[in-house]
């Protein structure tokens, strides 16, 4: 009970510690991101917070897979350098017997995980999608931003307003350039403007005390036109919906269409879990330090078992959704390649005298 308590403690600890670090860099990585289209006017500002969320959400099952494997791998490799496991076998312990503790910790996550991968992914991945595509459909007036030059959806205007709609809704020093079919240009240049709609629910944008500039570049036409009052009809956008990528797909509906494309997809979301389960059962072999030597060498291999681990189900996943292997072959066949890795690494560990080093004497 003690040592198994200890384990239990020990690896809750690592994988918080590990969890918030990772979880930190991911919210970074995807607030840098559109933070970056924010400011190229591709994503409004309001919109970023939103977008975060739903990333994060998506991504939470490839994150807490990593939190188990590392907060187990840390809190083994920590017992081997500080010589806690020479204790521990010398009391009788085997290496097997972390096999339970491990299975206990792991085993609610996985759950977590595979809830994830079936439904939450997919969910926070079609709310992402359907956001976006009603943040594309929304006219140019919507677009602007005060201190921001913007174009439209149809990158022929470009807007600029200096001051924002205050309390009489009135935006100030409005300037608009629009490109016309013909080649031509025309610039519009005011005072005042504000928003009203018509009984019919039409919108218009009412522009005061400006002048309109219109001509040709490079030629010395130019036509300058000055207004009391200008009034231009804003073309309503409708939104229209995007196709729904095989990712935001609900699983139940993956089964029911059944395609190549839906079981490439559905054999990633199924091998999520399994892949978390085996990699935390993995991190036991892999553990293994030498306290007289490097610290990095089993990390660095650890790491990149994860690597090729997960490479290898999206590549197989890929086979699937091109129809050139099977589902059943897809799914299996990497974990199987996996567990007779882990069955060798156990062995090895276990084995006072392995049968390859047997041979060579």
């Amino acid at each position: 009970m003690i040592f198994r308590r200890a384990l239990q403690r020990e690896f809750t600890h690592a994988a918080a510690a590990v969890f918030v670090a990772l979880f930190a860099i991911l919210i970074s990585t995807v607030l840098i991101r559109l933070l970056g289209q924010a400011a190229g006017g591709r994503v409004p500002a309001e919109a970023v917070l939103a977008l975060i969320g739903y990333g994060a959400l998506a991504q939470l099952p490839t994150v807490l897979t990593l939190t188990l494997f590392i907060a187990i791998l840390v809190s083994l490799s920590r017992s081997y350098r500080d010589s806690e496991m020479v204790v521990w076998f010398a009391a009788g312990v085997p290496l097997t017997s972390w096999i339970r503790p491990v299975l206990t910790f792991a085993l609610p996550l996985v759950v977590v995980i595979g809830a994830g991968s079936l439904y939450l992914t997919p969910w926070a991945q079609q709310q992402s999608s359907e956001y976006r595509d009603r943040l594309d459909s929304r006219d140019d007036t919507q677009r602007v931003a005060p201190g921001v030059f913007r174009e439209s959806s149809g990158a022929q205007r470009v807007f600029f307003v200096e001051i924002g709609a205050g309390e009489d809704g009135r935006v100030r020093n409005v300037f608009v350039s629009e490109e016309t079919r013909d080649g031509g240009l025309v610039v519009i240049a005011s005072a005042e403007g504000y928003m009203r709609s018509d009984e019919e629910g039409r919108r218009f944008v009412v522009l005061e005390k400006g002048r309109r500039y219109d001509g040709r570049p490079g030629t010395p036409e130019y036509r300058v036109m000055e207004f009391e009052r200008y009034e231009v009809l804003v073309e309503q956008k409708p939104a229209v919906s995007q196709p729904s990528r095989t990712r935001a797909l609900p699983t139940a509906l993956l089964l029911a269409q059944g395609d190549k494309r839906s079981m490439g997809e559905l054999l990633g979301r199924i091998g999520a879990p399994l892949s978390a389960l085996l990699l935390a059962l993995l991190a036991i072999p892999l553990s293994f330090v030498n306290p007289r030597a490097g610290r990095a060498n089993g990390l660095l291999i650890a790491l990149l078992t994860y690597l090729v681990y997960s490479n290898a189900i999206s590549v197989f996943q890929g086979w699937v959704a091109q129809g050139r292997m099977s589902f059943g072959v897809g799914l299996f066949l990497p974990h199987l390649i996996v567990l007779a890795m882990l069955a060798l690494l156990f062995y090895k560990r276990l084995a006072v005298s392995p049968f390859w080093r047997a041979r060579s004497s």
